[in-house]
């Protein structure tokens, strides 16, 4: 009997040693779950307006703009200087020089050849002066002529019969040498006006000719019409494709080479499909982030939106059909460039008096939605009814009371 007693006792103290690690992890499991480590993140439930948020990706554009192209009548054109892209320039900022060796020299050449069609009206001006000074003596002799023969024709009663009709025919010759004296300065002066012509339209095309030149030698440097932010345009380049234009690059008469948008016109577009259309209305309040500036958040509201959809062909293949929104910037920062990636949250719709936790707060179980509501050193699984979700935030319409703490994470899960 002492013997079986000995053997049960031992059996025992064997099931105790076995059983008791078990029953160690067992209640060590149960009592994370039950007191959650120090430190367990939780949320307060707040009574508070609920704005429902709509979240769009949109770019920052600016509504006016100005393209820089590169001048027509300009000979070649090389680049030897541009702005750096993204730089803001100022009103008649330089942006863009050419090399204008080329035409310094055809502007030397027409230059030259100007000054040689203004010597030849001058040489043309002073022989036909010359000429008419020469016809008009020419005519004053003749009509000299002429009187002096009717003088002699006057005698005729005193001279003889065949004197008499010797001096009416010098008096006929002498009148007609007067008149071709006179035919001859008319032919003169409308042969010298013409030569004269003929020269002064060559020199007033030589004339022209270097105004052109002076003016394309002006327009090889490129200034900024309006203040803005220099967006540089690409082209092709055989071995590195669409490239910006930059110093040494050849460009083509009218090629388009930077956009300058104007700043103070910032603005951000966006696309939208058509359920979201239907909860935007103009005049709307939104948040915008940019992801160029995270130490700061922007006031905007919806200022235009699309009666009709149209082709997005920047969303990829197959190309959507959607609805464009602009939204007009309250406020605004120097940083501020077209091109930025911006994300807008659009007050869509308020609740001035609601229930509201983080969206962290809030899990799924068994097809239902659950909050974790702190009770003591315990977490009690609490059902609740979401009435609107936004962003970080949900609108509960059931569950929960102002003022109680919810887990931020799943007390249930091990960390």
């Amino acid at each position: 009997m002492s013997s079986s007693r000995k053997t049960w006792s031992k059996r025992k103290r064997a099931v105790i040693f076995a059983v008791a690690p078990a029953v160690l992890i067992l209640g060590f499991g149960a009592f994370r779950l039950a007191r959650p480590a120090p430190g367990f993140p939780t949320a307060p439930v707040m009574r508070k307006e609920f704005v429902d948020f709509l979240e769009i990706k949109g770019e920052v554009k600016a509504r006016r703009s100005v393209i820089i192209a590169a001048p027509y009548n300009a000979g070649d054109l090389q680049i030897l200087t541009i702005v750096a892209n993204g730089a803001k320039v100022k009103k008649d900022d330089a942006l863009v020089e050419f090399d204008a060796t080329s035409v310094k020299q055809k502007l030397a050449q027409d230059q030259s050849a100007a000054k040689s069609a203004e010597a030849e009206v001058a040489q043309a001006q002073a022989a036909a002066r010359l000429k008419e000074e020469q016809d008009l003596t020419d005519v004053m002799t003749a009509k000299f002529d002429v009187q002096k023969a009717k003088m002699d024709a006057s005698k005729q009663e005193i001279l003889s019969t065949i004197e008499g009709e010797q001096a009416k025919l010098k008096v006929i010759d002498a009148e007609q040498k007067e008149k071709e004296a006179e035919a001859k300065l008319k032919a003169d002066r409308a042969s010298a006006g013409s030569d004269i012509a003929s020269k002064q339209q060559k020199k007033e095309q030589t004339d022209f000719q270097v105004k052109l030149d002076e003016q394309g030698l002006h327009s090889l440097i490129l200034r900024a019409p309006i203040d803005g932010l220099v967006v540089l345009q690409n082209h092709w380049q055989p071995q590195g494709g669409p490239t910006p234009f930059r110093a040494g690059d050849r460009a083509w008469p009218g090629a388009d080479l930077m956009e300058l948008p104007d700043t103070s016109t910032l603005k951000i577009a966006a696309r939208v499909e058509e359920a979201e259309r239907g909860q935007l209305k103009n005049d709307q309040l939104a948040k915008v982030a940019m992801d160029a500036l995270p130490d700061r958040s922007f006031e905007a509201r919806v200022a235009t939106i699309s009666l009709t959809a149209s082709l997005d062909f920047s969303a990829g293949w197959p190309v959507p059909r959607n609805f464009s929104v602009e939204l007009g910037l309250v406020d605004t920062d120097p940083r501020l460039t077209p091109g930025m990636a911006a994300t807008v949250r659009v007050a869509v719709a308020r609740v001035p008096d609601g229930i509201v936790i983080p969206a962290e707060a809030v899990f799924r179980k068994s097809g239902r939605a659950v909050a974790y509501l702190k009770k003591g050193p315990k977490f009690e699984e609490t059902v609740v009814d979401v009435a609107r979700r936004s962003g970080d935030e949900v609108l509960v319409a059931k569950g929960l009371q102002p003022g109680e703490q919810v887990a931020l994470k799943d007390p249930t899960v091990g960390k």
